[in-house]
């Protein structure tokens, strides 16, 4: 019997994937539940398994290729015999996948692929008890015959990478996933880089999956009415704070994340979205940062319940978020489960900026740098204060200008007058 691949749906957005990589080539054999290929869906890479054993006929959608979610990207031979049929079939495949199969049979393939790739809390192993691992490190396994079942993951959410693998291969054990408290940081903190993507003038390149999703979701916010009110934020007790706990890995991504995050408590409505002419008031307060990604495109990992974890975990989190997202590892609901949108461009200078809203959520906030300035006080005294622009775009469906003006307001009250409580 020949059985099909699919392109799986790795994202409640993805239309269709790209093919990083096959870990498997035709003619080799495979197991149930082995992964054979790496997809980069929307935001992230992801291993995609087979549910059948036997060998690899043909190969339909090559590596750097693209396909539709639910098409068929190679065909699976039950034995060797078949795999001449399965060549024979190969170019009908391509063309008759989409009109064979129906809708909910995409739907259920997509899903338990996803069911599959998805990795347990429980150190390296999946709900099914099949080992999650990198292509390169299960390769490198059988090259040096080293049992996987045996290995601690330092990857993330336990999963195995080359580097454990090595080390097992070295007689020693591998480094296991306990955090490790970061070094203290420099008294000077580093000026941001942009990102910077090489081009040739003149040259035309095409988008990346990543950029391609960034481009559907904007067009979908024109769609949105929105406003923006801006706000002046006096920084220098946050700026205090930031001094006495950053040796401890206390980021200012997580210390504005919690301010914002313990705000939205007291203002639910920002925190909320519309859908169908109602409004869905979220039952966590998940705040989403967006990150340029080195290679072009954007992508918002999720710091989720913000206001409920303590800011050195939150620190935490997010140093791992950050690394998973540069290594395209996010996993679908790190990515898109954000209720608001935190935009920092002022880590690279800028004073002030407008963020466009993220399909699905009420309101994002844009950040800018902080600045000395001359301040009159409210005896007419002159001085010097640090102080920061805001300025948070809003669905006007659903949120109106007194509503947002109110939430910057109490956000200003806890920064400038209470910013220690963040550490509480």
């Amino acid at each position: 019997m020949i059985h099909e691949v699919f392109m799986p749906a790795l994202s409640s957005t993805m239309t269709e994937g790209k093919i990083v990589s096959w870990v498997k080539s035709p003619g080799d054999k495979v197991e149930k539940g082995e992964t054979v290929v790496v997809v980069e869906s929307d935001k992230a890479d992801m291993d995609v398994e087979t549910f059948y054993e036997g060998y690899i006929a043909t190969i339909l959608v090559d590596s750097g290729g693209t396909a539709p979610v639910g098409s068929a990207i190679a065909l699976i031979a039950e034995t060797e015999a078949e795999i001449a049929i399965a060549k024979q079939q190969a170019t009908s495949a391509k063309t008759t996948t989409d009109a064979t199969t129906s809708p909910g049979q995409v739907a259920d393939v997509a899903n338990t692929v996803i069911a599959a790739t998805a990795p347990a809390q429980n150190g390296a192993k999946v709900e099914d008890g099949r080992i999650m691992v990198s292509p390169r490190a299960r390769k490198l396994a059988k090259e040096m015959k080293v049992d996987l079942s045996s290995l601690s993951g330092s990857g993330p959410h336990g999963r195995i990478v080359a580097e454990d693998v090595e080390t097992a291969a070295k007689g020693s054990k591998p480094p296991t996933t306990t955090p490790v408290t970061p070094p203290p940081a420099p008294s000077a903190p580093t000026p941001a880089t942009p990102p910077v993507i090489a081009a040739t003038p003149g040259q035309v390149v095409p988008m990346n999956t990543l950029q391609n999703a960034v481009v559907r979701n904007m067009m979908a916010s024109l769609q949105v009415p929105t406003f923006h009110v801006g706000y002046t934020i006096t920084t220098e007790t946050l700026d205090i704070l930031y001094k006495q706990v950053k040796s401890k890995g206390v980021t200012m991504t997580a210390l504005l994340a919690k301010a914002v995050a313990i705000t939205l408590q007291k203002h639910p409505l920002v925190n909320a979205s519309y859908s169908e002419q109602k409004i869905v008031y979220h039952p966590n307060i998940n705040i989403a940062v967006a990150v340029a990604m080195d290679d072009g495109g954007l992508i918002t990992p999720v710091l989720q319940n913000a206001d409920k974890v303590d800011i050195y975990s939150l620190s935490r989190n997010w140093k791992a978020l950050v690394e998973r997202a540069r290594a395209k590892q996010l996993q679908p609901d790190e990515y898109n489960s954000g209720t608001f949108t935190l935009s920092n461009l002022g880590m690279f200078g800028v004073d002030r900026f407008d963020a466009i809203l993220p399909p699905g959520q009420g309101s994002i906030l844009a950040i800018g740098a902080a600045r000395n300035q001359v301040v009159a006080s409210n005896d007419g005294m002159l001085g010097v204060k640090s102080q920061m622009q805001v300025n948070i775009t809003c669905d006007h469906r659903i949120i109106y200008g007194a509503t947002a003006a109110a939430f910057l307001k109490d956000l200003a009250k806890l920064i400038e007058t209470n910013a220690q409580s963040l550490t509480l």
